[in-house]
């Protein structure tokens, strides 16, 4: 692990199409992106953090309470909605080096820096022969798809929905690549990628103003325990 140079990546635009203000928006006594970095921080592992944004309210907050956060200001052909989060990182990673790559969000707020941490170290003492890796959430519910055909159980056989086999949803909290293999696939995601399940409450995504709410909910219940 100790020649190995990790960065972390959280890129950030400064509006929301869903929830105004989102990423600065405070939760729980702090912004929003103040708690992933706060988390990221806190991994030994994770040598240097990248933030990329076009938000002067963002790099102003950065520099005066995380100055040694690296700041990418994003530049104007990467700001339109539709660009891909891809392109975004292919800029980023040839802006800082680094022999591996974490990508996560700042609306990820509930991610420990214990499962970050677990992340990065499954990956490199298992890699080869897995060249990236990409969070989940283990599902194990009755799935349908649009046209009412079961997707991973038999309607005929209703076992208990603790012993239906898993399926794993995306979460977007951790991504782990290199720069030669985003480059060359043009996707985060390599040829061979390992999956890091992540607890449940730690996956929270920030997308609705109804997970703000339910974000401050658990925050505050969180800290009374």
């Amino acid at each position: 692990m100790a020649d190995r140079k990790v960065v972390a990546l959280v890129p950030m635009r400064h509006h929301s199409q869903r929830v105004p203000g989102k990423n600065y928006r405070p939760l729980a006594g702090k912004p929003l992106f103040h708690h992933i970095l706060d988390s990221l921080k806190s991994c030994p592992e994770v040598d240097r953090i990248v933030v990329d944004t076009d938000s002067d309210v963002i790099l102003a907050d950065l520099e005066k309470n995380y100055p040694e956060v690296i700041r990418i200001e994003r530049p104007p052909h990467l700001r339109e909605d539709a660009i891909p989060m891809n392109e975004i990182l292919l800029y980023d990673s040839s802006q800082v080096p680094a022999d591996l790559y974490l990508q996560t969000h700042s609306t990820n707020p509930f991610l420990k820096p214990s499962t970050i941490s677990k992340a990065i170290n499954d990956f490199l003492d298992n890699s080869p022969p897995y060249d990236s890796l990409f969070s989940v959430t283990r599902l194990q519910t009755r799935l349908w798809d649009e046209n009412t055909n079961p997707i991973n159980h038999d309607p005929d056989v209703l076992l208990q929905t603790q012993d239906l086999p898993p399926v794993f949803e995306e979460n977007s909290c951790i991504y782990l690549f290199t720069r030669e293999n985003l480059k060359r696939r043009g996707n985060r995601i390599g040829d061979h990628p390992m999956m890091a399940e992540t607890p449940v409450e730690e996956a929270l995504d920030i997308d609705e103003e109804s997970d703000f709410l339910f974000a401050e909910v658990l925050m505050k219940t969180l800290k009374e325990r």
